[in-house]
């Protein structure tokens, strides 16, 4: 009797996702994109990258997406400088849409690629933290993916990777990072909405310090305490799903 058992997959085809990454890693490196993604660039570039949007918004919007997927799949740290320039650009609702759609689908290879190659060696060689993570996979994967997107307490890319390592579904995974990072892209992107006039009054105070680099701004004094508390305040209560469940099943075996 033949049997019916799938045939495990080559080696070198479990590795093709990371392979593909890992090429996508180097070659954004190699062509120095990593050196234009910076505070300095935005606002020493600001005045024609905005005439470009004005002239071709459609090119724009679709560089601006195919940028931010890069920059996320290959763990670019710097991927907020990109949301901050998208508020600047797009006007704070606009920038939030796309780099919602953007940096999902950026997580998403990052997800997949860890989950087809990885997956299995990395869950086995992570210990106690695989185990803490297991646990609030598996009481509410969605809640704590949700929470765990909402409060930055760890890097993008391992957000993205974690998730591949416990079985999380590919549509939850999409649906909690989706929801979950709206606060902190609409608060990056409100920020770079009003960088233009940050800007214009640096060059009152000193005429010709786009152009020179000069431009001294200070991102986080732009954030406000309200908006970081409302962060606060909505990461904490994406958790009340899995501390009740946890609460009721405690109860049950009691």
């Amino acid at each position: 009797m033949a049997s019916s058992q799938v045939p495990a997959r080559p080696w070198w085809r479990r590795l093709l996702p990371l392979a593909v990454v890992g090429a996508a890693m180097v070659l954004f490196y190699v062509f120095d994109l990593h050196e234009h993604i910076s505070l300095q660039e935005i606002i020493r570039r600001h005045e024609k990258l905005e005439a470009l949007e004005r002239d071709r918004t459609f090119m724009m919007v679709f560089a601006y997406l195919a940028l931010y997927v890069l920059a996320v799949a290959v763990s670019f740290p710097g991927a907020s400088l990109l949301t901050i320039l998208g508020g600047l650009l797009f006007g704070p609702v606009l920038a939030t849409l796309l780099t919602v759609v953007a940096a999902t689908a950026g997580g998403a290879i990052i997800f997949l690629a860890a989950k087809t190659s990885l997956g299995a060696m990395l869950r086995a060689r992570a210990g106690r933290f695989s185990q803490r993570l297991a646990e609030g996979f598996e009481a509410d994967a969605f809640s704590y993916l949700l929470f765990l997107r909402l409060i930055p307490l760890f890097p993008f890319w391992l957000i993205n990777v974690a998730p591949a390592l416990f079985n999380v579904s590919l549509r939850t995974f999409v649906a909690a990072t989706a929801i979950g990072i709206v606060p902190g892209t609409f608060a990056y992107a409100l920020l770079g909405s009003g960088l233009k006039g940050v800007i214009k009054a640096q060059e009152r105070a000193n005429p010709g310090c786009a152009d020179a680099g000069t431009c001294k701004v200070d991102l986080g004094a732009l954030f406000s305490p309200g908006l970081i508390a409302a962060i606060v305040l909505l990461s904490l209560v994406a958790l009340v799903p899995v501390f009740w469940k946890r609460w009721r099943t405690r109860n049950a075996a009691a």
